[in-house]
Formats: C-alpha cells, sequence, structure tokens
C-alpha cells in the first residue's frame, strides 16, 4: 500500500515559507487522521453512554439548573427549544452523529452536527461539564474541518471500494491545529499550575489524594501524607506536562514523552474520578502518529482481517488490492483525485 504522499521536488518552496507550506499544507496519507476519528468517535459514544444517565438532571428545567446562567454570546440550541422532548431528540441526534463519526459515514455533517450539539450542551450546564468536554468538542471542531472520512470509513467504501484500504494524500492543516491545541494544552497547564503555591511548594499531589470526594479508593496515609512521595509526584507531573508541550514535536523524543503522558494519565485516572478527560488527551496523541506509522499499523490489521474466520471480516480485508501488494507510485489516488489533493 502506498504511503509516500511528497509533492514532486520540483518547484518547492524552501526556507521559512517552504517549512510553513509544507507543516499546514503539504498532503501526507491520511491514515492518521483515520485513526484519529474512529478513537474520537469511540470517546464520544462512550460520553454519550455515561452522560446518558444523568441527561434530565443536569440539561432539563427540572434539574439542578433549571435556567441556564447568563453568559455573554453563548449561544445553545437548548436555549431556543428548552423542554425536555427537545432535550432527548437532540441527544439522539449525538448518539447517531458519534455513531456516523466511528464509522466514518457523512463524516464531515456528522462531525459538525456533534461540534453543536456537545456546544449547546456545554452552554446549557456549565457547571456539569469539565476540561474534558471542552477538549472533546473542540477536537469534533478539528475533525469538522479534515478529510476526515478520506479513509477507512464508509465514505470511502461508497466512494471507492477498491481503494478502501489505501490512504489519500490530504493536506494535514487541520490536523495541525490538533496537534497545536494539546501542546497548548500542556503548556497553560504548566504555567497556570506554577501560578499557584501547593504546585510550586510539592504539595499539590497530596492533597488531591487526600480529598475523599474525588478518588477511587481510599490512599494509604504513608503515601498521601509523605513529603517526598509528594514532591516526587508534583514535580514529576510538572515535568512530564513540560515534555508533552515541547518535546512531542520533536520526532526522536516523541514516542518517550507520549508514554509517559500515557502512564501519568493512566495513574491519575486509576487513583482519582477525572471523567473521560485521559481518553480525550488520548485521542489528541493519537494525532501525533506519523503517518508511515499509522499506515503500517492499519496494514497489519487488515493481514488479520485477511486470515480471519469470518466471512465478513475477510470480505472487508479483501477490498482493493491484494494486501502484500506495494505499488510502486507515490500516490493512491487517481489523476483527477490526485490535483484535487495539491493545494496551490
Amino acid at each position: 500500500m502506498p504511503v509516500v504522499a511528497d509533492r514532486p521536488a520540483a518547484g518547492r518552496r524552501t526556507g521559512l515559507a517552504g517549512w510553513w507550506n509544507d507543516f499546514w499544507f503539504r498532503p501526507t496519507p491520511t491514515s492518521t487522521l483515520a485513526l484519529v476519528r474512529i478513537t474520537y468517535g469511540l470517546v464520544l459514544v462512550t460520553w454519550c453512554v455515561l452522560i446518558s444517565f444523568d441527561l434530565r438532571a443536569f440539561f432539563s428545567a427540572s434539574g439542578v439548573l433549571p435556567e441556564p446562567l447568563s453568559r455573554p454570546f453563548a449561544w445553545s440550541l437548548l436555549r431556543v427549544f428548552p423542554s425536555d422532548a427537545a432535550l432527548y431528540l437532540l441527544f439522539a441526534v449525538l448518539v447517531v452523529a458519534a455513531c456516523c463519526l466511528l464509522v466514518g459515514y457523512r463524516t464531515r455533517l456528522a462531525a459538525v452536527i456533534a461540534f453543536v450539539v456537545l456546544v449547546s450542551f456545554e452552554r446549557r450546564n456549565v457547571l456539569a461539564l469539565n476540561a474534558a468536554d471542552i477538549l472533546l468538542r473542540l477536537f469534533g471542531l478539528y475533525l469538522a474541518l479534515a478529510p476526515a472520512g478520506a479513509a477507512l470509513s464508509v465514505d470511502r467504501w461508497r466512494r471507492a471500494r477498491d481503494r478502501f484500504w489505501s490512504f489519500p494524500a490530504r493536506a494535514p492543516w487541520a490536523l495541525r491545529l490538533m496537534q497545536i491545541q494539546i501542546s497548548v494544552l500542556y503548556l497553560f497547564t504548566v504555567w497556570l499550575k506554577l501560578r499557584g503555591e501547593t504546585w510550586s511548594d510539592g504539595t499539590a499531589v497530596s492533597y488531591s489524594l487526600r480529598v475523599a470526594e474525588v478518588t477511587r479508593f481510599e490512599i494509604p496515609a504513608w503515601i498521601a501524607s509523605s513529603a517526598v512521595a509528594s514532591n516526587v509526584a508534583t514535580y514529576g507531573t510538572l515535568a512530564i506536562e513540560t515534555a508533552l508541550a515541547l518535546f512531542i514535536w520533536n520526532r526522536r523524543a516523541r514516542p518517550w514523552v507520549i508514554a509517559a503522558g500515557v502512564a501519568l494519565h493512566l495513574s491519575v485516572l486509576a487513583a482519582i474520578m477525572v471523567g473521560l478527560f485521559s481518553a480525550t488527551v488520548f485521542v489528541g496523541y493519537v494525532a501525533f502518529t506519523a503517518p508511515e506509522t499509522a499506515t503500517r499499523w492499519l496494514e497489519g490489521l487488515r493481514r488479520r482481517l485477511w486470515r480471519s474466520p469470518s466471512a465478513r471480516l475477510r470480505a472487508l480485508a479483501a477490498a482493493g488490492p491484494d494486501p502484500a501488494y506495494q505499488p510502486s507510485l507515490p500516490w493512491d489516488d487517481p489523476p483527477a483525485e490526485r490535483q484535487r489533493a495539491v493545494p496551490g
């Protein structure tokens, strides 16, 4: 399967302008974007399942906040249609949009709908949601701007079934926005933490582990009250988050930095109830997967499906050329699609 997405060398810009153009607009395989769309769809479906238990309590007129807080320029469909029927209908639309994103059906429309509905829920009751919800809707916006259905999707199946397992090259600017979002998230997190006293003196983690309302289990006193353990955990968290903000852009350091970030978030998730924040951040980590790596993973998945005992899975793997076949041309698309993929 071709993974090379480089434009011809002739006429390529050099210097800062060339770097800027390549960073934002040089076509790259959409294998990474396909993985981002699928992981985002999984997280959004999970969000829908979890919020469904408290839907009426959080967002209806008979719930904990009968009227939305007055905020300038804060729009919400639930302000225009405040009834319970509208609430349930809007939630059903979100569930359908999440499933469509997961499988890549009418992908751009599904991403737009998901973004609008998530904003409507957030603006209806800002007190019920957290940073994970904000990040979730921002990722939805970026997917709406991206060609998220270009590969490994129902849209791709309907448009070019014979090239279902190829990853056409597209300009990555929307994916870059998602990557920058993750970097800026950690940068400002560290900056805000250092402005406080407990993070500067190394006691912040100790305090958080002793808040019984958010801890998943009773932390042993010798850990929660240990100055050494608190210092190591607090400054270690700041070091990892700083590395995620800065060194995640270095391809050599990236695997180690992301591994540290995953370990950090899993440890926080195991000890403290932080909702879907960690899972949503992991979607951003997927956005940093190199296209050639994402392609290799998906090719491995296809080979597994090819050997599956299920006839349907084998039929899915058979969509397109033999998985052992490696075309020599640098583009997956026919000339007409290839021309549209190259900016300028």
